[in-house]
């Protein structure tokens, strides 16, 4: 183990307990989406008291930027955490290990800046609020918070250890379909049916994922149908998600979709409303992973942690608005057992994520996070080819 890492590791070893306290905190007490203000004072105090410039409420309520830089110039290496939970079954995602994970990667690589005065640079973490749907580092792109930044990591807690894994572009769709009430009994033909248009919706819906590609996924539900079974339905929601492995991919079948929501209006005699979430294909993008950042993660990831863990093949995996900041500026996404068998968005995944276990797993995917960092900062040629291969990458994403 070279020095700089030795001194990452010895960094981050040295506040296991301070890290697991802050963990648990925020898994305590679990916040959904643009609500997260608990978490955001709570890692905003806990990084400025580890010597951290940190600006609060940064470009969102809910969001924060916290660096330490050393010398002028140098690369800027992001680093982020999350902190929204889910409804319910509060941290089933685990954004308390991935809010840990950041804080404790941005500690490590600090440490080793500190320990080598002459290398310049800058750590920055980038407090990311809403990744369940609300798209807060859209909002982030938008306002500039990447501009500055060379390379950007973060790691998710999972049942698997996966360098890769194929993050599906997604987008989002509430379809309502307006009819007119009758008395179900009595005047029946006086009614629009809107339950039946919702129904045949479903199904026509259901019908299509026999024609879809492997790595497509359509989820729907009907979240309302009616108020009592002797009044004619005059208004029925259904919801669905549109995933596919490319944004352009998501574009084709919401056209697909659209034209079945409307069918089903047509046949119902219903008038029928599609919200996206996005009017561009997709609202949460694909994930370009950076083949250089992944393969020096995983060299350092196997190096720094048990002999025993086993790595999984990468495969399709859920939908993360990380995707969209893999768009802007080079990023790794890896997941990572916590020593559970259960999936994530579980109440037994949410138990999962405050094991001690957990923990030892976060540490250790913070300190790889940190050695890529050191090796970014110290090695130019390494950096150049990351970006070259970047623009390589972004050229085979973006339509011709």
């Amino acid at each position: 183990m070279s020095k700089p890492i030795e001194t990452i590791d010895q960094a981050v070893e040295g506040e296991a307990e301070s890290l697991k306290e802050l963990s648990g905190k925020i898994w305590s007490k679990p916040e959904l989406a643009f609500e997260e203000k608990f978490a955001h004072d709570t890692l905003t105090e806990y990084l400025e008291g580890k010597g951290f410039l940190v600006e609060r409420k940064f470009k969102l309520d809910t969001a924060f930027r916290a660096t330490f830089s050393q010398g002028s110039g140098g690369p800027n290496v992001a680093v982020i955490c999350e902190y929204d939970a889910l409804p319910e079954i509060g941290h089933a995602c685990g954004h308390n290990l991935i809010a840990e994970s950041g804080v404790a990667a941005a500690l490590g690589l600090k440490a080793a800046l500190q320990a080598s005065s002459s290398t310049p640079g800058t750590v920055t973490v980038l407090g990311t609020p809403a990744e369940e749907g609300g798209g807060g580092k859209l909002d982030l792109i938008d306002a500039g918070a990447f501009a500055d930044v060379d390379v950007c990591m973060m790691v998710h807690p999972d049942a698997t250890n996966m360098m890769a894994p194929v993050v599906l572009a997604v987008n989002h769709a509430v379809v309502t379909f307006t009819g007119k009430a009758a008395h179900a009994a009595a005047a029946p033909w006086e009614g629009v049916n809107a339950l039946d248009a919702a129904v045949s919706a479903y199904t026509a819906l259901s019908m299509l994922r026999q024609q879809l590609k492997t790595d497509c996924r359509i989820h729907a539900v009907i979240s309302e149908g009616g108020t009592k079974p002797n009044i004619i339905p005059e208004r029925s929601v259904l919801k669905f998600y549109i995933r596919a492995r490319t944004d352009a991919e998501v574009g084709v079948l919401k056209e697909k979709l659209s034209n079945i929501m409307k069918a089903a209006a047509l046949a119902a005699g219903c008038q029928v409303e599609i919200k996206y979430q996005s009017e561009r294909p997709a609202f949460y993008s694909n994930l370009i992973t950076s083949r250089e950042l992944v393969d020096k993660f995983c060299k350092h990831w196997q190096s720094l942690g048990p002999a025993t863990r086993t790595l999984a093949a990468d495969r399709v995996w859920a939908s993360t608005d990380m995707g969209n900041v893999s768009y802007v500026v080079p990023s790794i996404h890896p997941t990572f057992n916590i020593g559970t068998a259960a999936n994530v968005h579980t109440r037994d995944f949410a138990a999962a994520a405050m094991t001690a276990e957990a923990h030892a797993a976060t540490r250790c995917v913070a300190k790889a996070m940190a050695a890529v960092g050191w090796d970014i900062l110290t090695d130019s040629a390494l950096l150049k080819d990351v970006k070259e291969s970047f623009k390589k990458q972004l050229a085979e994403a973006l339509p011709a």
